[in-house]
Order: C-alpha cells, then sequence, then structure tokens
C-alpha cells in the first residue's frame, strides 16, 4: 500500500534525504550568472550537492569553488550534458548515494520544489520520477522546442509503451542501483532520452 507523507519543515526534508540517501546533481556549462543562486536554494534543503562543472569557460568554476560544503565535479574541456550526468551519477554512487535529483544550472527549474521528489519517492518507492513542465504556457518551450518534446514523447512512447507529458525535462529523480548496471552511448543532450528509455526497459517503475 502507498503511504502518503507531508513534510512540516526544512528539517524533516534534510533528514528525508540523508535517511533516503538522495543527492542533488547540478551539471552547469558557463552558467556563471545562475549557478550561485541555484546551489545555494538547492543548499536550503540539504547539503548532498554534486556540482560537475562540465568545461566551463567562464567564472563558473572560480563561483563553485566559492561555495562550501558540497562536491565538485570538474574537467576542462566541454563534454555534453550527457557526459556531465554520467560523471555525476559515477560520484554519486561512488559516495553511497541511492538516488539522485537532477536540476539544471540555467535557473528553469526551482529548488522548492525538491520536496514533492522526495515525497513521491517516499509514496513509490524505487522509481525514474519524471517532473514535467507545463507545455502551453511556458515561454522557453514553444515553437520548435515544444514540437520537440512531442516527437520525443511519442518516440519513447513507441520504444516503452510508457505514455509521459515531457520526456525532455532534466528536472528528474534517478535511481542509481539500476543505473549503475546499464552501459551508455550518449554524451550530450540525447542522454537524456536514453536513460528514461533503458531504465523503462529495465522495467523500472515512471
Amino acid at each position: 500500500m502507498k503511504q502518503s507523507f507531508q513534510f512540516i519543515s526544512h528539517s524533516d526534508v534534510r533528514q528525508a534525504f540523508n535517511s533516503l540517501k538522495v543527492c542533488v546533481i547540478i551539471p552547469t556549462y558557463n552558467n556563471a550568472s545562475t549557478i550561485e543562486a541555484i546551489i545555494n536554494d538547492v543548499l536550503h534543503f540539504t547539503s548532498n550537492v554534486i556540482v560537475v562543472n562540465d568545461g566551463s569557460t567562464d567564472a563558473t568554476e572560480n563561483i563553485i569553488a566559492g561555495v562550501d560544503g558540497i562536491t565538485v565535479v570538474s574537467y576542462k574541456s566541454n563534454a555534453g550534458k550527457g557526459f556531465a550526468l554520467r560523471s555525476g551519477f559515477k560520484k554519486a554512487i561512488a559516495l553511497g548515494f541511492d538516488h539522485a535529483i537532477t536540476i539544471d544550472s540555467d535557473g528553469q527549474h526551482f529548488a522548492k520544489d525538491l520536496p514533492v521528489f522526495i515525497q513521491k519517492l517516499q509514496e513509490e518507492g524505487e522509481a525514474l520520477i519524471m517532473g514535467a513542465r507545463n507545455m502551453d504556457t511556458a515561454d522557453n518551450v514553444r515553437g520548435k522546442s515544444s514540437f520537440g518534446n512531442k516527437f520525443s514523447n511519442f518516440w519513447y512512447k513507441v520504444e516503452t509503451g510508457i505514455e509521459l507529458p515531457d520526456t525532455q525535462t532534466g528536472f528528474r529523480l534517478y535511481p542509481l542501483k539500476p543505473i549503475s548496471k546499464m552501459k551508455f552511448f550518449t554524451r550530450k543532450y540525447e542522454f537524456e532520452i536514453e536513460i528514461i528509455v533503458r531504465t523503462a526497459w529495465r522495467h523500472v517503475p515512471v
């Protein structure tokens, strides 16, 4: 039977992050104008933070270095978001985490929604939990982006039989144990569709 949880304080959320072994992975590339605020917003809920600097050439590296209490994975050459996420997962697994929430560093995701992922994890158990943007009103998903998402949703359903409203969202909670056993082939943005297809093929609930 599914259970329902209601958080009453930030300390409840922080405790749940630790007891469930959940971290937050923030991949970033040249997001100097937003990265510090994103990290600080996430730190309000948990100190289990892994920032992956994907070869930034602006002030991102220096900004990250000035934030205490986080884990940083950094390399010099930009390798793509998929590679950054894979690097983040590898570090999270090495640190003993069982789950990872990924959040973009450009400000389009809000750390205030992190408790929703934790609550859903407590209700559903081991699962891939996907955020979903409002595709009808969000300015950043109109036109070409909206069409691309619809095509991606269609292709995902063909491959898995699962219907999702937003397969291109980067705001997700991943179960790390099944991911640790997978082999991936993509390194850029296409990784985000590859990983949810392969997760579904392993019969992980979505």
